[in-house]
């Protein structure tokens, strides 16, 4: 096994903070109280809690009202969703073919069980979606939830939710966008986004796996997803998982307080190894907007593979070259596997993809070497 370690799967999940672990620790170790008893060690809990609550409400400019704690994006997802629907009495629902699985199943889901009727908004070329297609949709379906991501995970491709939200608005319809890609890489200014509802999870910004957050604004009503206790102001049952929540918010803060300096750092990488692949493997392509920084996610470069009949054995190579990263290709006809987001974009189902995505902990050095690895893979002299 190759003694370098290089990680490039950050959109998968990140490392965790040495600052966060510090925060987290005292929860792990010396306050154990539950937050929902009377008693001065629940108390404790309990404040550092409504704590952790203000400074994420703060952060994204929100009320602690309006936030709520979960197990992650998932969770989250599942609930503004399946409860949405219920809640509203709604009927019809709009997203995208290249949701994340979170949201994508839970809507057909929804859709086999008879309780709403689906769409799916159109496609640019690059993965975009269509504002007029959106328009037409709620206008012969007003009233519908819409469910579009604020950028898709694996092309990195990013929606502009204020317009999203203005027809959404116009038609009368509940907004809700997974946001876990973007929360703690981009500053959200939820009093001004026409939104109703987003998610977070700690694990994509350096905080732990295994807790999340919800947003649902003020006046939007929802019933909980998860039943059998009054925590989360009866919106979430189950005793807190107090050291992730804690996790979360510090994580939150360091993101903010960093966010301008690792954008650009970050940026920086995924420009190096943008012009050092297009310079030294024939044929590269990426897949998605991902050259464009003003539509694609800073952290994700989604590479289209050169065509060849070893692109099944890349990843292998690149693991046991000490380097992971995320691959997929869009599905054969007929196919069974696959990324559903390739296969949505048309991609062409011979050229492999890897996803490789950065944090702040990535070098310049990880760059190079990812690259002269994929160069040696396709026999190109570096």
């Amino acid at each position: 096994m190759n003694s370098k370690s290089v990680y490039l799967d950050n959109a998968a999940t990140t490392p965790l903070d040495p600052e966060v672990l510090e925060a987290m620790l005292p929860f792990l170790k010396d306050h154990y109280g539950n937050p929902s008893s009377i008693h001065a060690h629940g108390r404790q809990v309990r404040s550092a809690i409504e704590h952790a609550r203000k400074s994420v409400a703060e952060l994204l400019n929100a009320s602690p009202g309006e936030i709520f704690f979960t197990s992650g994006g998932t969770e989250a997802d599942n609930t503004l969703i399946v409860c949405g629907v219920e809640s509203y009495g709604l009927k019809h629902a709009i997203s995208s073919r290249i949701e994340h699985h979170a949201v994508l199943h839970t809507l057909e889901n929804l859709e086999r069980s008879g309780k709403i009727s689906l769409s799916f908004v159109e496609l640019d070329d690059e993965g975009h979606i269509i504002p007029e297609h959106l328009e037409e949709l709620l206008k012969n379906n007003p009233r519908s939830l819409v469910s579009l991501m604020h950028a898709n995970n694996e092309i990195g491709n990013i929606n502009d939710l204020n317009l999203i939200g203005t027809l959404a608005e116009e038609y009368d319809a509940v907004f809700h966008s997974d946001t876990v890609q973007t929360v703690g890489h981009y500053r959200h200014d939820l009093q001004a986004l026409k939104v109703q509802c987003i998610t977070g999870a700690a694990h994509k910004f350096h905080g732990p796996k295994g807790a999340g957050f919800m947003y649902i604004r003020k006046g939007t009503k929802i019933h909980p997803f998860i039943h059998g206790g009054a925590q989360e102001r009866d919106m979430r049952g189950g005793t807190e998982n107090v050291y992730g929540i804690i996790g979360t918010a510090k994580a939150l803060e360091i993101a903010y307080r960093d966010m301008d300096e690792h954008h650009s750092y970050i940026q920086g990488l995924k420009d190096r190894m943008i012009e050092r692949l297009q310079a030294h493997v024939p044929e590269i392509g990426f897949n998605g907007d991902s050259t464009n920084p003003e539509k694609s996610l800073y952290t994700v470069l989604n590479v289209c593979l050169p065509e060849s009949e070893d692109n099944d054995m890349l990843l292998f190579t690149l693991d046991i070259n000490g380097i992971s990263a995320s691959g997929g290709s869009a599905c054969s006809s007929g196919a069974s596997t696959g990324s559903h987001v390739l296969t949505a974009l048309k991609t062409d189902p011979n050229r492999g993809a890897v996803r490789f995505s950065f944090s702040k902990f990535n070098t310049e050095e990880d760059i190079d070497y990812a690259v002269e690895t994929l160069a040696e893979f396709y026999k190109v002299e570096v």
